[in-house]
């Protein structure tokens, strides 16, 4: 993550740029146009980084309110991007550390995450599915974007190069595997809608929440 730099009293935060974010929000709000309801009406975004997709999707949808979510470090320049961008259906960002902190007290009709489950532990893939499945009503949708393993192999070259950078920087983060994620959400009360493919080997994961079940 670029460093951020606080200019003088009164002038605006110098602002990281993604790239990667910049080339594929278009991919991204294809997906979106297709997937979410004209009643869907409240998004949380978990791990939304400089927030560079949240300013650019979020117009798209004027009458949902989205809700984006970093960690503490990235939580100031996040607001800022999301302050200057005037963006009125942006609510202020707020911390989100999968594993330490609960998801709000409310419910959502969709959950985006992008980029992360590759950057979290399995563990905390697993606790994020748990968390998410208490907060959509039925019906609800869980998009997840990043690099994905199928059969428990790598789809590209390049993300097996990508894979190894990222256990060299922490053991703990990876690719994922399709399979896995399936069950996770399987167990959760979600069931498998579709797989995107995306850009840059990339897929977008779309799953929805089944009836709530109370058990006796």
């Amino acid at each position: 993550m670029p460093q951020v730099a606080i200019l003088k009293k009164g002038t605006p935060m110098e602002l990281p740029f993604s790239a990667a974010a910049d080339r594929n929000k278009e991919p991204i709000l294809v997906v979106l146009k297709k997937v979410l309801r004209p009643e869907d009406r409240n998004l949380l975004e978990v791990g939304a980084g400089t927030g560079q997709h949240a300013v650019y999707l979020a117009p798209f949808f004027p009458k949902m309110e989205w809700t984006p979510t970093e960690v503490d470090d990235n939580l100031p320049m996040l607001r800022e991007r999301i302050k200057q961008s005037g963006i009125p259906n942006i609510k202020t960002p707020f911390r989100m550390v999968v594993g330490e902190d609960d998801f709000p007290i409310r419910t959502f009709d969709v959950i985006l995450t992008i980029n992360t489950f590759h950057i979290m532990s399995w563990k905390e893939c697993k606790t994020f599915i748990k968390l998410i499945a208490g907060r959509l009503e039925e019906g609800g949708k869980v998009l997840i974007y990043g690099p994905f393993n199928y059969n428990g192999k790598f789809t590209t070259p390049s993300n097996e190069e990508f894979d190894k950078s990222l256990r060299e920087k922490d053991p703990q983060s990876g690719i994922r595997n399709f399979e896995d994620v399936l069950a996770a959400m399987f167990k959760n009360g979600f069931e498998f809608v579709k797989d995107y493919e995306m850009p840059a080997n990339n897929r977008m994961l779309l799953f929805r929440r089944l009836k709530f079940v109370r058990k006796k």
